[in-house]
């Protein structure tokens, strides 16, 4: 029985042997040249837990492990958790001998002994009577109780050496108002991390300070604003007994006022001396009270305090000194009051922030001082302002608006106008930015339009001109662009889908307060499948540039914008590309699409492998142009065109051009052959009928002309010849020729013949040279000579001359009485023949081939 129990309890101790081998703890440890590693254990914590260095014969275990040598070195704990049992010290000595000791930033390993707490240990040390310096970053540290604890969990402690011993000058946290702290001689700067914690350290930098009488200097920045601020004397919970001073500095922001209190002060048992404080304002004022008595209050500028102690009684049960002294900082002047009541206006809210960080400006809401004043819509705020200048402060407004939902939208509703609503009068600051958040209830759509005129995108080949610029965004933030409200714009309206924001700003103007007009209306209609709609009417004179969304940083993955171009009528668009990023798609493609509205014509494409730049497409009705991107792998997809309009001239508008110049010239021809017509009935013909010349010298009629005027009757046309009147003084030489005066033939009055009775002396003679008289009456001097047989000037041809040949010649014969019985004149005797010169042989042909048309009516006439 008894070795049937044995047995188990061997086994049992073999495998309790190796459980304990097996939750053995082991690292590698590497101490940093001048650094040395502590491991100790906790007091009464793992009493059979070691911790053992090196492995195999040369292993030494003991509950405290020191490694100094910088040589990788096996660290093995015999328990499974030795972070909960031991604690690691990580010490480094810094020695400032001379008085060229260099500044050493401090920075503490990061990783190591996670599992551990951890205490990093800076020894200092300067050359006797000077003193140490240790600069912190910002924001600095913050002194603390020893009983409080920091926020991170980084907790700094500073030990000064002195000969009675050593003083803690005070524990501390990060992010504080404490940028320099000088110790006397030597001493210990400790950081304190617990374990499981990361190592987040301050790089504190080290260097030997200037000469002092003083144990401790401290130096303070204190912050703007209202504040207040603990320090504290070395080894405040159970006071100091030498004598010695501990000295603050602070510097304190202008505008700013100070009270100093001792809320906490511990006096000690003096045997010699008393306990001061001696205060220096700036450079000029120095003064000492007690401790006991009213310290300063309410006073400006930098300055600084000197607590000395006395000779203090050390004994048991006996304080030292403590003291707590407390700062206070608060503005100086008189705040500017005024009221934010937004309890009348429905989703306005007003935000308010100083935008000059170098300022000295105070702001509170509700007695509350704030960095950025928030007002939320539907509340009354009582606002207070301290040395803050106007120009300083950034006063922006939201206004949010729930759309009407496109289902309860009655048809009727009138659009929404955007305008910036009244605020309080007492709030003086100027109004820099106002933004509307148009909420749509349903999937439905946000329509944009100007109240006056069209909507022009601002581009940097088109600026607005206004004294405000809108911003229009999509709802998850984009831009879509800035726009303007101008009579010359050519956007009519712009759809997006979903909400929307519009954020007005000035350009020429302080106070968006002082524009009252509306700057948009909203309406609402159903969901569109772009994302934005553009509906446009390019302008008949100029240029029209469309750009995509977002321009010129690209419109948003897998999204869309359509643009609807409303042409005039005898009007064609040329749509030109000028500027298009070139990107690589990750899925899909980007496309560019164009087509007429009334599809029916043909659309024309392209995608981003396709090239179209500077790609020109005329289109002679309203079409529209459709852009798409992609999901992009690298860089964007923007694209800027311009569209410019220019009369269209149609074929059939030249036929009908054409047409009509026919016509026209026709009638211009009827017209000058009516008035020619006319012209002739009116206008005297020559007379035709032969006129007797008597024997002699022949002569010309030159400027001859009848005794009545022709232009005034018609007693120059012959309707008829009566022989016996213009003959009858040859036929009966007794008998003279008379002329019936008053007498008509055929209805007209007739001239006769009479025989020239002028002088004869002033007629000159007749000559057979063609170069003197010339036909056509142009010739020499003469250029006024017309011939007295010149036919009117119509457009019949005119009529052959007669031949100037000698008319007392018996050969004379005048042609257009060739077919009277008495157109010859020839004494009793022979027949003589009828000679014609090279002239009138000429004439007489002319007159052959003139009469093949056959006679004219009034020879017919005569005949």
């Amino acid at each position: 029985m008894m070795g049937s129990c044995v047995a188990p309890v061997l086994i049992g101790l073999i495998l309790l042997q190796i459980h304990e081998i097996s939750e053995c703890h082991k690292i590698e440890v590497t101490p940093d040249s001048g650094t040395v590693i502590f491991f100790s254990k906790k007091p009464a914590e793992g009493l059979d837990c070691s911790v053992c260095k090196d492995e195999g014969p040369s292993q030494t275990c003991n509950s405290n492990l020191e490694l100094t040598e910088a040589r990788p070195t096996i660290v093995t704990f015999n328990c499974s958790q030795p972070g909960n049992i031991f604690t690691v010290q990580i010490n480094q000595k810094i020695e400032c001998s001379t008085s060229g000791c260099s500044i050493i930033a401090v920075h503490p390993h990061s990783t190591r002994f996670l599992e551990f707490k951890r205490t990093f240990n800076w020894d200092l040390k300067v050359q006797s009577g000077k003193m140490f310096q240790l600069d912190f970053p910002a924001p600095g540290m913050r002194q603390i109780k020893l009983s409080e604890s920091c926020p991170d969990k980084h907790t700094y402690t500073i030990i000064t050496y002195q000969r009675a011993g050593p003083l803690s000058v005070g524990t501390f946290c990060r992010n504080g108002t404490i940028s320099r702290i000088q110790v006397l001689y030597r001493g210990r700067v400790s950081l304190e991390v617990p374990k499981d914690t990361e190592l987040n350290p301050s790089d504190f930098k080290v260097s030997q300070g200037s000469d002092t009488t003083a144990l401790v200097v401290v130096d303070v920045k204190l912050p703007r604003g209202l504040s207040s601020f603990d320090f504290f004397t070395p080894n405040y919970d159970t006071g100091f007994y030498s004598e010695d001073k501990i000295k603050w500095n602070f510097a304190v922001e202008p505008m700013h006022n100070f009270t100093v209190l001792f809320p906490q002060y511990t006096p000690p048992e003096c045997q010699k001396n008393k306990v001061l404080v001696d205060y220096t304002l700036g450079d000029k004022t120095s003064f000492t009270k007690a401790p006991t008595e009213i310290q300063p209050a309410n006073k400006q500028g930098d300055f600084s305090l000197t607590l000395t102690n006395c000779e203090a009684k050390r004994a048991a049960n006996v304080p030292g000194l403590s003291l707590n002294v407390n700062v206070e900082v608060t503005r100086g002047g008189t705040p500017v009051l005024c009221t934010a009541d937004l309890r009348n206006e429905e989703g306005l809210s007003l935000q308010i922030e100083n935008k000059n960080p170098e300022s000295f400006c105070e702001m509170s809401l509700n007695s509350v001082v704030q960095e950025k004043i928030v007002v939320p819509a539907g509340t009354k705020a009582d606002l207070s302002f301290l040395d803050c200048p106007v120009q300083d402060l950034q006063l922006t407004a939201t206004k949010t608006i729930d759309c009407p939902s496109v289902s309860s939208r009655d048809v009727g509703t009138i659009p929404l106008s955007l305008a910036i609503p009244t605020l309080d009068p007492s709030l003086h600051v100027p109004l820099q930015q106002f933004t509307w958040l148009l909420r749509v209830l349903d999937q439905g759509t946000v329509d944009l339009t100007s109240p006056a005129g069209n909507l022009l995108q601002s581009l940097p080949v088109k600026d607005c001109n206004e004294k405000v610029s809108l911003l229009i965004s999509e709802t998850d933030g984009s831009n879509i662009g800035y726009f303007c409200s101008l009579a010359e714009g050519t956007i009519q309206k712009i759809q997006i889908k979903g909400n929307v924001s519009i954020t007005v700003t000035p350009k020429t103007i302080k106070d968006l307060s002082q524009e009252k007009g509306p700057f948009l209306k909203v309406a609402t209609s159903p969901e569109i499948t772009e994302n934005v709609i553009y509906t446009v009417s390019p302008l008949i004179l100029g240029t029209m540039n469309l750009a995509t969304p977002n321009w010129p940083k690209g419109m948003n993955p897998s999204s869309s914008v359509t643009w609807i171009v409303n042409v005039p009528q005898e009007h064609k668009a040329e749509l030109q590309f000028i500027d298009v990023s070139k990107l690589t798609c990750e899925s899909g493609h980007t496309e560019v699409t164009i087509g007429p509205l009334d599809s029916q014509g043909q659309t024309q494409s392209w995608r981003e492998d396709q090239s179209f730049i500077n790609t020109v497409v005329q289109q002679q009705q309203s079409f529209y142009l459709n852009m798409s991107n992609c999901e992009p792998k690298s860089d964007h997809f923007a694209v800027l065109s311009k569209i410019t309009l220019q009369k269209e001239t149609k074929k059939f508008l030249g036929i009908i051009l054409a047409v009509v110049g026919v016509l026209l010239l026709l009638l211009i021809i009827a017209l000058i052959v009516v008035c020619v017509i006319r012209k002739r009935k009116n206008k005297p013909t020559a007379n035709r009928s032969s006129i007797y010349m008597p024997r002699g010298k022949p002569f010309l009629p030159g400027n001859a002309t009848f005794p009545k005027s022709r232009a005034d009757n018609e007693s120059h046309v012959y309707a008829s010849i009566d022989d016996p009147t213009m003959y009858g003084h040859l036929l009966d030489k007794n008998q003279p020729a008379e002329v019936d005066n008053g007498s008509w033939s055929n209805g007209h009055q007739v001239d006769a013949y009479r025989p020239f009775t002028g002088p004869a002396d002033s007629i000159p003679p007749a000559t057979d040279s063609s170069a003197e008289y010339p036909l056509d009456g142009r010739g020499g001097d003469r250029e006024a000579f017309q011939s007295f047989l010149n036919p009117p000037n119509t457009f019949n041809l005119p009529r052959p001359r007669s031949p100037l040949v000698s008319q007392g010649s018996i050969g004379f014969e005048d042609r257009r009485m060739v077919h009277n019985e008495l157109h010859t004149f020839k004494s009793v005797g022979d027949i003589n023949p009828i000679r014609l010169s090279t002239d009138e042989s000429k004439l007489k042909l002319e007159m052959e081939s003139d009469s093949d048309s056959g006679p004219e009516p009034e020879y017919e006439e005569a005949m």
